[in-house]
């Protein structure tokens, strides 16, 4: 019987590499490439943090602002690579605040509402994971994403 370590020459990945010749995918100039492109991208404001979908971390948000009291939640008007649930909204209502208390919603997201705020799911347009809500005045609050320091 012919097993494959005893019939095939066992090769170290070093051996098989050319060192001499300059990887096709490695740019030293990628990084400063990225950030013009996100500086370009923000039209100048500084963001609290650049948020990503934590399930297939595509970008969501170049420019938003992080809650005062809950330093997880970022609030945004301006997202890239979101979609607003329309087969069937996630319309919640949040009834008005009791002595000034904040009421949860869809788990860790707590949003003040003046009133009952009708608020729509946001999910990745990639992996359609949730990662926050549109109130009816279209801004994003985002609960579920990851932030990177911009």
């Amino acid at each position: 019987m012919n097993s494959p370590t005893n019939s095939q020459q066992t090769i170290s990945d070093d051996d098989e590499i050319d060192y001499t010749v300059k990887p096709e995918f490695y740019d030293p100039d990628l990084d400063d490439k990225d950030e013009l492109w996100v500086n370009k991208r923000r039209n100048g404001p500084i963001s609290d943090a650049v948020l990503s979908c934590p399930a297939c971390f595509t970008t969501l948000c170049l420019e938003c602002q992080r809650h005062e009291k809950y330093v997880t939640q970022y609030r945004a008007i301006f997202v890239v690579n979101c979609k607003v649930g329309n087969e069937r909204p996630n319309h919640q209502s949040i009834p008005r605040p009791k002595r000034g208390k904040k009421r949860k919603v869809s788990g860790e997201s707590e949003v003040n509402a003046a009133g009952g705020e009708k608020l729509k799911q946001v999910c990745c347009l990639t992996c359609s994971t949730e990662v926050g809500v549109i109130d009816e005045d279209e801004v994003y609050h985002f609960f579920n994403v990851l932030p990177s320091e911009s």
